[in-house]
């Protein structure tokens, strides 16, 4: 039987000093704790992957690619953006899901997408909050309802009416089936008693061509995609699905404000990395971005994309995540929207 401690007597006290056996074990606990102090302080060591669900342009894609910048510079090592984009987010997230989880591939959460996603299409092979690590909140941005300049609608009255006077002749697009989106779009035809088919496409800048050409009539996009089509009059923004208006497109009125009720929406993104990534990286991940978010530059840059940072640490991710996840499933189930 091994002891961990003998007695010694000194004058008329006893006291106890460690036996060998102890000591042993007090060198393994402080080499392991030098181990991995080691592993945080030359973490990273190579470049990063950041992988996202969503195609290049839009407001996902602008949003990481200005967080991997910052990262890089904060890190010292290029962290590279990986775009897998396909089936309303689940196959970037499954290819995520299955990379090492060694803190050198990390996911890109559009997290109020994910969650959608997941109650529209059911059991998915993988989810966001059982197969990953929260590194933190990372922002949030907002979507506008856009239709084309050609289309005779300049405001949400006139587009509901536009579609009601011939029901089934307009379609709507959205950035695929399950995205946040689709969800908007859905929720806005059957709050306003629309007759409209649903036109999914792989991301925004797949479908942004045919809003123009009115071949669909509406979509909900966020204004970094679209802004730059509004600016030269080929789209037209009609109203933001928010509970506010947003600071910077002001002049833009919510649909609450118009009469449509019941949609409101913020949408978040969140890092995260591949369950069993080590802690002491999480640490350094949540350490950095935090850093990054605070960083001015980076800051007037997203605002420039209509998007803000708003860090939050690994474990209100975790939180925000798992409530976001709850509050769609019910709203998914509430408006009867099927993968179908």
């Amino acid at each position: 039987m091994l002891r961990l401690f003998t007695r010694v007597k000194s004058g008329s006290s006893t006291r106890r000093t460690p036996t060998l056996s102890m000591k042993i074990r007090l060198i393994g606990a402080g080499l392991g704790l030098a181990a991995a102090s080691a592993v945080q302080a030359s973490y990273p060591e190579k470049p990063i992957n950041l992988i996202l669900s969503f195609t290049p342009g839009g407001s996902t894609d602008v949003v990481a690619r200005t967080l991997a910048q910052g990262l890089a510079e904060d890190l010292g090592k290029a962290v590279v953006v990986e775009n897998k984009p396909g089936a309303g987010g689940a196959i970037g997230l499954t290819y995520a899901a299955r990379t090492a989880p060694d803190g050198y591939n990390l996911y890109f959460a559009a997290t109020t997408n994910q969650a959608i996603t997941a109650s529209v299409q059911g059991n998915q092979e993988v989810s966001l909050i059982d197969d990953f690590e929260p590194i933190g909140l990372v922002a949030g941005t907002s979507h506008a309802l856009l239709v084309s300049s050609t289309l005779p609608a300049k405001t949400v009255d006139e587009l509901v009416a536009l579609v009601k006077a011939a029901p089934g002749k307009y379609n709507y697009a959205s950035h695929g089936l399950g995205t946040l989106s689709h969800l908007e779009a859905e929720l806005f035809v059957k709050e306003t008693g629309l007759e409209m088919t649903h036109i999914p496409y792989k991301g925004s800048s797949h479908a942004l061509p045919d809003v123009v050409s009115g071949t669909v009539a509406m979509m909900f996009d966020s204004f970094t995609g679209s802004r730059a089509l509004v600016a030269d009059g080929r789209l037209r923004y009609l109203a933001v699905p928010t509970s506010t208006r947003v600071s910077y497109f002001p002049d833009i009125p919510t649909l609450s404000e118009l009469g449509v009720k019941n949609i409101e929406v913020d949408n978040l993104f969140g890092l995260f990395a591949p369950k069993g990534t080590p802690q002491d990286v999480i640490s350094k991940l949540a350490a950095s971005l935090e850093r990054v978010a605070a960083n001015p530059d980076l800051q007037k840059r997203l605002a420039e994309n209509a998007a803000e940072f708003k860090f939050e640490a690994p474990v209100k991710m975790g939180e925000i995540a798992a409530q976001e996840h709850r509050y769609w499933d019910d709203v998914v189930k509430a408006a009867g929207i099927q993968a179908n």
